[in-house]
């Protein structure tokens, strides 16, 4: 049997529905964008999630530069994605649910005592721990064990560039062997994969006709066990722990 310590949580779309709101924000600064170098194209909150879910702000603003082939300074992308994490959070603090489900199991995790909580995310720290803090999850975290890709580090980076995963085990002294992933998108699963994490993969965010394919998508990025709803964690737990995936 694997003695897993450690249970690392991504938070968009997993801990919260976050994803939705946060887009909507990030397609209006998109788009001021596009009107500012003429680019007729326009993004909806949707069509943005659709083409960038998983990626944090920085990450979609260079790929989004990348398809127009527009240019855009260090400095006028630094105050972009200052904007961007103020209007989003001013979003999440409105509306922010947290996933179904997710905070029984949560509740039942920490009254066990036997893991260690983190959550491991691609954006920015402030709104990771505005996330939590809206919906009440913070008292499950220690803040020093909240890792943002786009903060933390001493390099800004996203998911699927593992990066993160490596600081957090760095930080928290573990090792890929005694941990276990949550990740609802290709890219989280993806740079869990490369850290050596297994990884459960979910898919309760999606809407029902997509949830099929999210499965595929997340297997074939390197998930060992999919779950559609949070009621099936620790089932999807156990089969890691006993070694049966």
């Amino acid at each position: 049997m694997t003695k897993i310590t450690t249970l690392l949580f991504d938070c968009d779309n997993t801990l919260v529905l976050s994803e939705e709101l946060a887009f909507e924000a990030c397609a209006d600064l998109a788009n001021e964008i596009l009107e500012s170098r003429n680019i007729p194209d326009r993004y909806t909150g949707p069509q943005l999630l659709n083409e960038f879910v998983g990626q944090n702000f920085r990450g979609m603003m260079v790929a989004l530069k990348a398809k127009f082939k527009y240019e855009m300074s260090d400095e006028e992308l630094e105050s972009y994605v200052s904007k961007e994490e103020d209007k989003v959070i001013g979003k999440l603090k409105q509306s922010l649910r947290p996933c179904d489900g997710v905070d029984a199991e949560l509740e039942k995790l920490a009254k066990s005592n036997k893991y260690q909580l983190s959550v491991v995310s691609s954006s920015a720290l402030r709104r990771v721990k505005a996330s939590v803090e809206k919906v009440g999850q913070d008292k499950y975290f220690d803040p020093n064990h909240i890792f943002s890709a786009a903060t933390s580090l001493p390099e800004p980076t996203s998911k699927p560039n593992p990066a993160i995963y490596l600081h957090a085990m760095n930080v928290l002294g573990k090792t890929a062997e005694e941990c276990v992933a949550v990740e609802d998108s290709k890219s989280g699963a993806t740079a869990a994969f490369r850290a050596h994490i297994k990884t459960i993969g979910y898919t309760g965010s999606y809407e029902p006709e997509k949830q099929e394919q999210m499965r595929e998508v997340l297997k074939n990025a390197g998930c060992v066990v999919i779950m559609n709803h949070w009621s099936e964690f620790e089932s999807a737990l156990k089969k890691i722990e006993n070694d049966e995936v």
